[in-house]
């Protein structure tokens, strides 16, 4: 899927994440300002998560807790320097236990990533629109 999207309409795309997702396990591409923690916050609001969602940049991982009891994780690993850093907060636990797993800087930590995850590109138009494309 490749498309052009306002934040107006973030909601719609999000619900389409959610519902053409072939995994659980997400990872989010694209620079500084094109929109990852924004669009990810509202895929996590879709899940029904009630908290609002924030970026774990300096925490790595937050976990969300859905109404329907489902666990969700967000990782920011832009910080990170060395794959190895994330072998600390026990990233295999969370990457192959079937729950939600969105994470943005996924190139920092691309040997650990499992194979069967869905790469989400982003990127800013001059006007202010976004390109996503999801593979």
């Amino acid at each position: 899927m490749k498309q052009t999207y306002t934040l107006n309409e973030l909601p719609k795309i999000a619900k389409e994440i959610i519902s053409t997702a072939k995994h659980k396990v997400l990872l989010f591409y694209g620079e500084m300002g094109t929109g990852k923690t924004t669009l990810i916050k509202e895929i996590v609001k879709q899940l029904g998560v009630k908290d609002v969602a924030n970026s774990p940049t300096f925490a790595l991982v937050n976990e969300y807790l859905s109404q329907k009891g489902e666990t969700i994780y967000h990782f920011d690993f832009y910080r990170i320097e060395k794959e190895e850093e994330v072998f600390d907060i026990g990233i295999e636990e969370y990457l192959y236990n079937n729950n939600w797993c969105f994470i943005e800087w996924p190139e920092k930590v691309e040997n650990l990533l499992p194979l069967e995850s869905v790469e989400i590109y982003l990127t800013l138009n001059q006007d202010s629109t976004r390109n996503i494309q999801i593979n």
